[in-house]
């Protein structure tokens, strides 16, 4: 894939949902592992980014840090009733710094179609390929 290229995917994992998130920086691949997981509960382009919701975390690696952040998203979206359309991640060492641009759920018009309940260690990895790409890929319950 190019170096430029940015994207996600999900990939089948039983009963929960497979994220991938991939691109030319970490922060690419974090952003896009987070439109997966909006990708997951509904189409994200019917998300509106009316409301920016700050998130910052702090985790010892990349795994770590991919976990938390999914989970910061997580309960922003279970105790806001939000869901999110649009992302910014700044990482910095061991530090994340984002935004998640959404709206609250509206049941008729966003149809849902299950809740994101937790980030796992399941399947973990953010990695950089040969080709300079960074890979970030967890599972989600639901």
């Amino acid at each position: 894939m190019p170096a430029t290229k940015s994207g996600w995917a999900h990939f089948p994992h039983g009963a929960d949902v497979g994220l991938c998130g991939y691109g030319p920086t970490i922060e690419a691949a974090f952003e896009q592992t987070a439109l997966a997981m909006s990708a997951a509960v509904t189409d994200p382009s019917c998300i509106r980014p009316r409301t920016g919701v700050q998130v910052e975390c702090e985790a010892p690696d990349p795994e770590m840090l991919l976990v938390d952040w999914l989970n910061a998203l997580i309960y922003e979206m279970s105790t806001g009733g939000m869901l999110f359309g649009r992302f910014e991640v700044h990482i910095d060492g061991g530090k994340l710094t984002g935004t998640a641009w959404g709206e609250r759920v509206s049941r008729e018009r966003h149809k849902p179609a299950v809740e994101a309940k937790g980030a796992t260690y399941t399947a973990l990895e953010v990695k950089q390929d040969d080709d300079g790409n960074w890979v970030a890929r967890c599972v989600v319950d639901v």
